[in-house]
This record gives C-alpha cells, structure tokens and sequence, in this order.
C-alpha cells in the first residue's frame, strides 16, 4: 500500500468516527444542531481529504470544504452529484463550535445523509485505487 493510500485509510477511519457520533447524536434533543453538524462537517472533510490524498492532490490544512471540492475538480476528481452541496456544511466546523455564529444551512438528517454518503465513496474510491 502506497503512503498516500495509508494516509487515506486513516483518514477514512477518523470519518468513520465522525460518521458514528453524528449517528448517536442526530436523535439527542439534548445536542445542539451544532455538534452533529460539526461531526458531519468533519466526516466529509476527512472523506474529501481521502479521496485528495489516492489522487496525489496536496491540500493545505483547512476545514473550508468549498476549497476541498475545488481542489478535486481542478485535479479532475468527480464529485458524486448527491454531494454537490457539502460545502454547505463548512460553516460547521470550528466557527460555529467556538464562535456564536448560527446555522441554519442544513438539517441534521441531511448533513447525516451527506456524511455517510461522503464516506461512502471515499471507500469506495480507496478501494477502487487498491486494484
């Protein structure tokens, strides 16, 4: 397994993590929309990261999920049409868990649907480089 296929793996393993607690959380009244957002923001941004690292892409450190979708596009990656609007999500990350930003970009069942999709094809496309 090539290093970047590694860096890949675990990546694909943290969002799995994510994907998990976004599960656990997304029926918890207790739980604000910000912490399942944060852990789906998460999980797509280490799926995207993945499928960046099987392609050789350099991407810097940064939870901007826009800047990760440009950067497949720009290298040629094909982003499935159901994650088309992910970037939605970045507003979950960091600033709305530390800030006092609102969001009210997604709702939770869907930014759960995007994650498990991301994560999805990210394994998939691991899988497919492994070949």
């Amino acid at each position: 397994m090539s290093g970047q296929q590694q860096l890949a793996r675990q990546l694909l393993d943290r969002a799995r993590d994510d994907v998990n607690a976004a599960d656990a959380l997304v029926d918890v009244a207790a739980v604000s929309d910000a912490i399942v957002g944060f852990h789906a923001q998460q999980a797509v941004e280490k799926a995207l990261k993945a499928v960046l690292s099987i392609g050789g892409v350099d991407y810097p450190f940064t939870h901007d999920l826009e800047l990760l979708v440009a950067l497949a596009d720009r290298a040629g990656i094909d982003i499935p049409d159901d994650l088309a609007e992910v970037p939605r999500l970045s507003p979950y990350a960091a600033r709305l868990r530390y800030g006092d930003v609102r969001a009210d970009t997604v709702d939770r069942a869907t930014a759960l649907l995007w994650a498990r999709r991301a994560l999805d094809w990210a394994t998939q496309t691991l899988a497919d480089s492994e070949r």
